[in-house]
């Protein structure tokens, strides 16, 4: 399972928010790129950066951010906030994204957002399935999580599953920077569901959202998670760099 952190993004700088609430912003670095440093000291090869401004905007704001860390780092970078047009992609790629993360388009213009997926091959192209819990399992929120849509999670990436998407970011927004445990029973759901053999997860899922512990890591990754995004465990010190440095050498 690959580990993750995250860089949010606001005024250039690296925060967090509790839930997506864009008035609990804590600022935790003025240099995102210090941060991605110590990342990559630590063995971590991935970053999962969100444009918090972007992602309000409606277009791609933080993307000298973005050119900085991929110049001088070596981290493959999935980027995304505020992904709505051609243009927003090709800026994103032209700075450094390795990969990039849809979610409010996908809802919003799902013919654009397929025809990324066509044109860029799913290594490319992350669905990101960010949710509001509820008793079908999840609404998909939109916006930089200000809105909530209709649509249900499980069809919602089992529709673009079908479109060739094989990575997806599911966040469960009520866990997000509470620190109370990953979704542990939505995530086997989606495993369960959008896994037409069994003996072979054949989507990437990305669990994000609630990671407090590190005792949580060999648990996602025994369910058949891909990977982990985790944020404010590792601001908080809640979990170390060092353990996640020994984990990715024992894994």
């Amino acid at each position: 399972m690959r580990i993750i952190p995250a860089i949010d993004i606001i005024d250039g700088k690296c925060v967090r928010l509790t839930k997506g609430d864009y008035s609990t912003k804590k600022i935790y670095n003025e240099h995102p790129l210090e941060v991605a440093k110590a990342f990559e000291a630590a063995g971590i090869k991935y970053l999962h950066v969100v444009d918090l401004d972007g992602a309000k905007a409606s277009q791609i704001i933080n993307y000298r951010v973005l050119e900085q860390i991929a110049s001088k780092t070596s981290l493959k970078i999935d980027f995304g906030g505020g992904l709505k047009s051609n243009k927003d992609l090709e800026i994103a790629f032209n700075s450094g994204a390795n990969q990039i993360t849809g979610g409010s388009i996908a809802v919003k213009n799902s013919a654009l957002f397929a025809s990324w997926i066509k044109k860029y091959g799913a290594d490319k192209v992350i669905l990101g399935a960010d949710f509001y819990p509820d008793t079908s399992g999840g609404k998909i929120a939109t916006n930089g999580w200000q809105e909530e849509s209709t649509l249900e999670l499980i069809p919602f990436i089992l529709r673009y599953q079908q479109q060739g998407i094989s990575s997806v970011i599911c966040t469960d927004i009520s866990k997000d920077g509470m620190l109370s445990g990953p979704s542990f029973e939505v995530y086997k759901n989606i495993l369960t569901s959008c896994t037409p053999d069994p003996s072979k997860v054949s989507l990437k899922l990305i669990a994000s959202g609630g990671i407090s512990v590190f005792d949580e890591l060999p648990l996602l990754a025994t369910m058949g998670c891909e990977g982990v995004i985790i944020g404010k465990a590792i601001y908080e010190k809640k979990i170390s760099l060092k353990q996640l440095e020994q984990y990715i050498l024992n894994n």
